[in-house]
């Protein structure tokens, strides 16, 4: 990860043999080797209840549920993460450039973040996988 500051460098360093005996294949597949579910199909896109959602690989508290809104994208949408739990690294796939968005802590793809939406108080949206994440009651 080189765009990633050393204060940001991930803590949770696991192999990728020690990441699949931990994640599910499709977690593994989101979260290590940067892919995206099908918008529509996360169980967190429509969840609205109070809490905190964690990285699914590492645990780590990465958004809080009054932060998360309906932004009709198919994949779960919050305007601001707690602070420090997410980097962000440009990335060039697809001929386009965007921001990605990671587990701090564990690297773990997130998603990607998308500003000038005019619709979030941060004017950001953060458009994360829902096999990404966990969720816990406050």
């Amino acid at each position: 990860m080189a765009d990633t500051p050393k204060s940001m460098t991930p803590s949770v360093n696991k192999s990728d043999e020690e990441w699949r005996a931990v994640l599910s294949p499709e977690q593994f597949r989101i979260l290590r080797q940067k892919g995206t579910e099908r918008a529509g199909t996360g169980v967190y896109d429509k969840h609205h209840e109070e809490g905190i959602y964690h990285c699914a690989g590492c645990g780590v508290a990465l958004y809080k549920s009054t932060t998360k809104f309906k932004s009709g994208c198919g994949w779960p949408a919050f305007f601001d993460a707690i602070p420090g739990a997410v980097s962000r690294q440009e990335d060039h796939s697809f001929g386009m450039t965007r921001t990605e968005i990671t587990c701090t802590a564990c690297g773990g793809h997130l998603g990607h973040v998308f500003k000038g939406e005019g619709t979030t108080p941060t004017d950001e949206r953060h458009c994360v996988n829902s096999v990404s994440l966990s969720f816990s009651k406050e």
